[in-house]
């Protein structure tokens, strides 16, 4: 049964919110293929974006460009076509999703990592490579050529600058906030690094958007649920929550400001996961395939998302 109240909230979200194909097309590889082996004949995935007005044209040319990026590795089987997540591909998408589905806040000690521009100057190219992933991975720029992160480990950091080789070109180094120190002058470094109030915006829009599709949802019974409108919501707010949770730092929660919406537009996301998560399976289910048959079972991983999706959602996928 296809909830009115739902489906209105989508057909205005789908009128009023520009949905790239490809931004799309990422997020059901990451959010839904992925977990399922990562493989699917693009007839089953040129259907599974039709209901959000992607046409067969726009899937086609977005698998393409995937593939030319590296991120998909396409096969011709007589006049059909399959698409795989590459390894490299497929760490990418870890990557990202580890940080939008994995634990968040904890504990914070007063360290911090430091990263500071130092001796030969980078290409131009390069340098802008190099601040624009910092960013991504949620540093800060306290400074001129001085980059922090709260939380950010030191594998992970090495791992960013071997990939950019950039080793040679910055000092890593940790320090520890004074215990002593008044609280207006590090909230206000954290204020000049980070764009905290376009994420809490974001947050905040994010939260009056869809919970209304959750309360929906919840009033009615789960056995009634329609498969492809749970599929459909899942999606979308997947898809609007990794726009917002890739631009965030993930800072500790000593560092936010009070009231912050970003643990409630999580809440509200593991929510939504959980009430359309059995017929957004069937739906996958459904309408894809692989070239060894239908799609396999969910990896165990997948359970885990947003700090365990429950064993009632396993049992009933």
């Amino acid at each position: 049964m296809r909830i009115r109240a739902v489906e209105e909230a989508l057909a205005e979200h789908l009128a009023t919110r520009s949905v790239r194909a490809k931004s799309l097309v990422v997020t059901v590889f990451g959010d839904a293929i992925a977990p399922h082996g990562g493989t699917v004949w693009l007839a089953g995935l040129i259907a599974l974006l039709a209901p959000f007005g992607i046409n067969e044209r726009a899937v086609r040319t977005t698998v393409f460009r995937l593939a030319a990026e590296g991120w998909l590795k396409g096969t011709q089987v007589g006049r059909r076509s399959h698409y795989a997540l590459t390894d490299s591909g497929r760490r990418r998408f870890e990557t990202a999703f580890r940080k939008i589905y994995g634990a968040t806040g904890g504990r914070w000690d007063g360290r911090w990592c430091l990263v500071v521009e130092a001796g030969r100057p980078q290409p131009p190219a390069r340098r802008r490579a190099l601040h624009d992933q910092l960013g991504w991975s949620g540093f800060g720029q306290v400074a001129a050529g001085l980059w922090a992160h709260p939380t950010l480990d030191e594998s992970a950091v090495a791992a960013l600058l071997d990939d950019l080789k950039a080793r040679g070109h910055v000092v890593v180094m940790h320090a520890a906030t004074d215990p002593g120190q008044p609280a207006a002058p590090l909230e206000a470094l954290v204020r000049d690094a980070w764009d905290l109030d376009r994420l809490e915006r974001d947050y905040r829009a994010f939260v009056a958007r869809f919970r209304p599709v959750a309360r929906a949802l919840a009033r009615a019974p789960a056995q009634s649920l329609d498969p492809e409108q749970c599929f459909m919501v899942r999606t979308l707010a997947i898809h609007e929550y990794r726009r917002i949770m890739l631009r965030d730092p993930l800072l500790p929660p000593a560092l936010l400001p009070e009231g912050w919406h970003g643990a409630s537009a999580r809440e509200l996301c593991r929510h939504l996961y959980r009430i359309t998560q059995r017929e957004t399976e069937r739906h996958l289910v459904a309408t894809l395939a692989t070239p060894d048959g239908p799609l396999p079972p969910a990896a165990p991983y997948f359970y885990e998302r947003f700090g365990g999706l429950g064993s009632e959602d396993r049992a009933r996928s």
